[in-house]
């Protein structure tokens, strides 16, 4: 939404300003031309003007004064417009006292845009060109005009910087704000995360007692089991009042270094159960999969299936970011091994994207490894890549998942 919105503000406020500007360059050349219908009327020092204003005049006004609806756009292009068409003007003959202020406010415009080292010569440039448009005064103003127009360039280049040196300050004090801001998130988060660093070593040490008290009970019921059966079930009775205690001090544990928002919520643990819902977002994203699964059917040791989730799940992800327009199947087959192969009929991944030695490959060889099973993986003849899995379903301790 937001990313949506700004870029509109910003079209709005870009051509809101247009606008201003647009009607400043309209008034500009309206006074102007104003003002030479005066002058020609008979109220204008014939010194001034040897030449009449006709439709070259005109449209030398038009240009010269027009231009300033871009001053915000081009500046140093709206500037020497002005200058070339008040110059062009003047020497034509037409009243010098014509086709100046255009000048002075793009001066303006360029002193609060760039620095100085680039706005200084400008104002020279304006200074030049209205020292001589006092030239072709009365002689005896010549000094006096040269004075006066020095002050309107001087307090236009003045008033110019100034501004740009307050648009900068302000930026600088936004940047510095949303640093501070930034900053002050940082600390929080680091505090937070201290904080519950802190916990979760308590808590630790409360499991940790738990444990022993556990292991301690276990070995006494063992010990008595045949000679004391009322002890033994004693120690047993303790051995699952302290295992409750552990779950719930073990999920508050999870608690304090997973949950984020103060949600402390937890989605199911992925397994094949809930391989549907993961194809059916691969296929939103258009990737077609078929899926086909032989043998029987079987609950799986919980962390061979977070495997196999885990190594589909990185296989179609792998084949929506390198095969191109592809389709993939899947198939599942239950026997004394689960064996698990994923192809697609893509071009594969392209040169330099790293997919022989990539690190989603090498994620699933130790997911693989850690549950004595294989895996091969590999372009296919005929096109397209292929990955084949296989895990033992009966070796020990292949119950617990990975940590």
């Amino acid at each position: 939404m937001q990313a949506k919105v700004l870029p509109s503000l910003r079209r709005l406020a870009a051509t809101n300003t247009f606008l201003v500007d647009l009607l400043l360059a309209f008034l500009v050349t309206g006074t102007t031309l104003a003002f030479a219908s005066a002058l020609a009327g008979g109220d204008g020092d014939p010194e001034h003007a040897r030449r009449p204003m006709d439709a070259l005049g005109v449209a030398l006004t038009l240009a010269g004064n027009g231009a300033l609806a871009w001053r915000r756009r081009a500046p140093l292009t709206v500037l020497a417009i002005s200058c070339a068409a008040a110059v062009v003007f003047h020497a034509l003959g037409y009243n010098a006292k014509l086709n100046d202020g255009a000048s002075l406010l793009a001066l303006y415009t360029v002193a609060s845009r760039k620095l100085p080292a680039v706005s200084l010569p400008c104002a020279l440039v304006v200074a030049a060109l209205w020292w001589h448009a006092a030239l072709l005064g009365p002689v005896e103003f010549i000094w006096p005009n040269i004075a006066q127009v020095s002050i309107f360039v001087a307090v236009a280049w003045s008033f110019g910087t100034s501004t740009r040196m307050l648009v900068e300050r302000n930026r600088q004090l936004a940047e510095l704000t949303a640093r501070l801001r930034r900053d002050q998130e940082d600390r929080a988060r680091r505090a937070v995360t201290e904080e519950r660093v802190r916990i979760a070593r308590e808590l630790h040490d409360v499991v940790a007692h738990h444990m022993s008290v556990i292991v301690i009970q276990a070995g006494l019921a063992r010990y008595v089991f045949g000679s004391d059966p009322d002890t033994a079930r004693g120690a047993l009775a303790t051995i699952a009042g302290t295992g409750s205690e552990v779950m719930g001090e073990m999920r508050r544990l999870l608690a304090v270094l997973r949950v984020e928002n103060g949600d402390a919520g937890y989605d199911p643990t992925p397994s094949l159960q809930r391989l549907e819902q993961l194809l059916e977002r691969v296929r939103a994203a258009g990737l077609p999969v078929r899926v086909t699964v032989t043998g029987m059917v079987r609950p799986l040791p919980p962390g061979v299936d977070l495997c196999a989730y885990r190594i589909v799940q990185e296989c179609l992800t792998n084949v929506l970011k390198h095969a191109g327009s592809a389709t993939a199947q899947v198939h599942l087959h239950y026997g004394a091994e689960l064996k698990l192969r994923v192809r697609d009929d893509g071009r594969g991944p392209a040169p330099g994207d790293g997919e022989g030695d990539g690190h989603g490959l090498i994620g699933m060889r130790e997911r693989v490894k850690l549950y004595k099973g294989t895996i091969t993986a590999g372009p296919l003849p005929s096109g397209g890549f292929e990955v084949v899995v296989t895990l033992p379903l009966t070796s020990p301790g292949l119950d617990a998942a990975p940590a």
